[in-house]
């Protein structure tokens, strides 16, 4: 069977695709507990011959597909939750739940996983091995992915030999492939930063120590420091998000506080970060004669491609459309995915999928994460028989 082939049935099932995504979408949930969205993934999977585990920390789904011939074990992530925000889109199918909207595309994800596994179950006898179908709460900073590989997912059904998962952006023309080798997103970790004076009235500042101009000193010096302290072709990204200090106008208080979020794209850039985040705060704070303390919450880990994975599926991709549609990305991402964690384990990769909505630019339109986002449906055609290729084509070649 040619890879055309199953784009072409791909796109027979886009249209049952596209109406399990949009009951997802209006009907989103948060974090590890996701019982409606689980219970609509285990219904798509009935009747597919595959073994069910739902997750017992989580409301997790996975789904073994087993040939019943020795061949590799190949999985496949798709990622379930949504975010605590409003929705602001004008779609008929907009949320129906107060300040929770899936603005991340991972309604998307979850129906294009579910509906290749319908392809993969069709194709039963042309494969080889098992695949492994991981749907996965709490991507949104809940760390879903450990908890899933804490409760055995990476032996469920033999080791995996390669790892696969896809992630939609509108930031990227309709059905353009794009991934890299090595480091593709950055870890992410937070700080909090507590700088420690002596309060008093605001009309005498030289009879207290105001904390407040020594937390804004030490904002401008870890913009400062990244720019001269990390390596720029290992890079840094140091935001402040959040400075919170005072009750009054008339009050000088004791304290204030600096929250923020680093990522990096190396261990090693991680962990110096660290140490220069607090050798920063300390000195200035000392500078004035007030004190500081940094407190870290380590996040996602770096999320890094397979070098040949990454080349390998953008190939896949190709074959499956009969045309060029992968982009190779000229610089890792910013952003966290706890898909990171699998990674860690298993080689493979994950790739953007473009789904800019239809009629307009690809860099102007809102990006994951907005309140205003959309995803152009019909790219979920390849994501389909992509989820899918990569699998059979593993399948084919594992020895």
């Amino acid at each position: 069977m040619a890879l055309t082939d199953l784009y072409s049935d791909a796109l027979a099932l886009l249209p049952s695709a596209v109406a399990m995504r949009r009951d997802i979408h209006a009907h989103p949930e948060l974090g590890n507990e996701l019982p409606r969205t689980q219970r609509v993934i285990i219904e798509a999977l009935d009747g597919l011959g595959l073994q069910i585990i739902s997750g017992k920390a989580l409301t997790s789904v996975v789904a073994i597909l087993d040939s019943g011939r020795p061949g590799p074990v190949v999985l496949l992530r798709g990622d379930m939750d949504a975010l605590p925000m409003p929705e602001d889109t004008d779609v008929e199918f907009a949320s129906t739940v107060d300040g929770v909207m899936h603005a991340c595309g991972h309604d998307t994800h979850v129906a294009m996983l579910a509906h290749a596994a319908k392809l993969l179950s069709a194709r039963r006898d042309e494969l080889n091995g098992k695949v492994i179908f991981m749907f996965q709460p709490g991507e949104e900073g809940f760390g879903g992915a450990d908890l899933m590989i804490g409760e055995g997912l990476l032996e469920v059904a033999g080791r995996p030999d390669f790892a696969f998962a896809i992630h939609a952006t509108p930031g990227a023309p309709i059905n353009i492939i794009s991934t890299k080798p090595g480091p593709l997103m950055a870890s992410s970790d937070t700080f909090e930063i507590t700088v420690t004076g002596r309060g008093g009235h605001a009309s005498a500042p030289h009879q207290a120590l105001d904390p407040i101009p020594v937390a804004c000193e030490v904002v401008i010096g870890l913009q400062t420091m990244v720019t001269r302290r990390i390596d720029i072709f290992d890079p840094a990204v140091i935001t402040v998000g959040k400075i919170d200090s005072g009750t009054t106008s008339n009050v000088i208080p004791e304290t204030a506080h600096i929250t923020g979020t680093i990522r990096t794209l190396s261990p090693a850039t991680r962990e110096t970060v660290r140490r220069y985040i607090e050798q920063v705060a300390t000195g200035i704070a000392e500078a004035h004669g007030a004190t500081a303390t940094s407190e870290f919450d380590l996040g996602y880990p770096v999320t890094v491609n397979d070098n040949l994975a990454a080349e390998w599926v953008q190939k896949v991709a190709d074959q499956l459309t009969g045309q060029p549609v992968s982009l190779p990305l000229p610089h890792p991402v910013m952003g966290a995915e706890d898909f990171s964690y699998v990674l860690n384990h298993i080689p493979g990769c994950l790739v953007f999928l473009g789904m800019c909505p239809e009629g307009r630019n690809f860099w102007e339109v809102p990006m994951n994460h907005s309140n205003r986002v959309t995803f152009n449906e019909d790219g979920m055609t390849l994501g389909i028989a992509l989820y899918a290729a990569v699998a059979l084509e593993r399948s084919r070649n594992w020895q």
